[in-house]
């Protein structure tokens, strides 16, 4: 390989001249007539046993020259990244300029590169971090929990059904006299007032008693899921079957001691309390360094190549498709359910996609600004870490880990840690702006 020339054509694009020498290209077109010659076959002679002169004769002399080129490609392409050093952010875009038995091969390789990030002022951000006060409501929303988990189950035979009570319903539902599917239920409890059928339906079954037959009439939201159903309105044929209600317990000592690990309400109070607290400052600062984060990624005005940006959300998406398997449903039936399709579905990533790489490229840059470096130690405690969650052995991590990465994501959290450290808490109200978005200026006081 020989790389006759590198330029720079455009902000992110590297145009790359690469030359083969017909002694190499000889080569790979011998090798690619070795790997197809067990497929070869000519009238008059056995397959497999053509020769690679019957073959160029029979085929052409090019016959083979697309099988080599691509052998070629790969490692040439690399061989040249690797000397000019570039660092690419996707596959490189490459043509045959010009081919030729005796001369060889040349290349031309359009390369996407990593941005150059410049940023500064990035210690000092100033952000809000207000901690919750934690009060006695708070504390007797969570009680109510253990309540709840403690309540006795109470069927209602003497009266009618109303919001708040679980009801047992058998129910069908028609567009006219047409039967819709997935509108039928047999024995289907349901919880007045939880929202959990189409707006109107549970406020009309209030009111029915156990045995009552009757008709619920409704109209699909426009923004139904189901696509086809949206806006149109429906009769549902309903049988009331059973009633029943929560009982909350009183909260007491008998209670905590029953239900939890204390022993009296004042310490099961004081214990929810410490606990509100640590997650509310905990809140405060996650709130803190999201924010922390987001003055950032706005000092990120590189341009940045597209493909990045469609790349996270491939992985986005990726994982989402991930998570939908394991609930054991497939894309294709997440879009049936919410109307949309695979680019819509793209572009609700987008902006989420963008700040993440925008912010990725920052940390990189300031952890390489600010000389931040990552000991052996700490990368095999953290390899450490990954196989302990995974309950795997950490020799077997380490196989699976890229090891460059892994220390590129440790050195970006450094950074993050970092920025985070020196940034300063201003709780502030923010100052107004007037109608072209710039800082009003301070009113000045009258003169005495």
């Amino acid at each position: 390989m020989s790389l006759k020339s590198s330029n720079k054509t455009d902000v992110n694009t590297t145009e790359l001249v690469i030359t083969i020498d017909a002694a190499a290209f000889e080569a790979a077109v011998e090798n690619e007539y070795k790997r197809q010659r067990k497929n070869i076959q000519i009238k008059g002679f056995r397959k497999g046993h053509v020769s690679r002169k019957l073959a160029e004769r029979e085929f052409g002399e090019g016959v083979f020259y697309e099988g080599a080129i691509n052998a070629l490609i790969g490692p040439e392409i690399d061989a040249a990244v690797r000397e000019t050093k570039l660092e690419l952010v996707d596959r490189p875009s490459v043509e045959v300029t010009s081919i030729d038995k005796g001369n060889g091969v040349e290349l031309k390789a359009i390369c996407i590169t990593k941005p150059v990030i410049e940023i500064s002022d990035y210690f000092g951000i100033k952000a809000p971090k207000e901690v919750k006060e934690i009060t006695d409501e708070d504390i007797d929303k969570q009680i109510e929990i253990i309540r709840k988990k403690n309540a006795r189950i109470v069927s209602v035979d003497d009266r009618a059904a109303q919001i708040g009570d679980e009801v047992i319903l058998d129910f069908e539902g028609f567009f006219g006299d047409e039967a819709f599917e997935g509108g039928k239920g047999e024995d289907h409890p349901l919880r007045l007032g939880s929202g959990q059928f189409i707006p109107g339906f549970e406020d009309q079954v209030a009111g029915h008693n156990i045995g009552d037959e009757f008709d619920v009439n409704v109209t699909f939201p426009e923004d139904y899921q189901m696509t086809d159903y949206a806006g149109k309105e429906a009769v549902f044929k309903c049988r009331l079957k059973g009633i029943s209600y929560e009982e909350l317990p009183e909260i007491n000592d008998d209670l905590v001691k029953d239900a939890t690990e204390f022993d009296t309400v004042d310490e099961y109070r004081a214990d929810i309390r410490a606990k509100l607290e640590d997650a509310a400052v905990k809140q405060a600062d996650s709130a803190f360094e999201s924010a922390v984060l987001e003055a950032l990624i706005a000092k990120v005005d590189a341009p940045i190549p597209n493909c990045m940006f469609e790349q996270r959300i491939d992985t986005l998406m990726r994982s989402f498709e991930q998570q939908l398997a394991q609930q054991g449903m497939d894309i294709k039936l997440y879009y049936q359910y919410t109307g949309m399709d695979e680019e819509s579905f793209r572009d609700t990533y987008r902006e989420r996609a963008v700040n993440e790489v925008k912010l990725r490229l920052a940390l990189e840059k300031i952890a390489e600004l600010e000389n931040i470096e990552v000991s052996e130690e700490e990368i095999n405690n953290g390899i450490a870490e990954i196989a302990a969650s995974n309950n795997v052995d950490v020799e077997i991590a380490k196989r699976f880990i890229p090891l460059d990465e892994y220390t590129e994501d440790i050195k970006v959290q450094k950074a993050v840690e970092l920025v985070k450290e020196k940034a300063i808490v201003d709780n502030s109200a923010p100052e107004e702006k007037n109608a072209s978005g710039e800082e009003a200026a301070p009113a000045e006081e009258n003169a005495e």
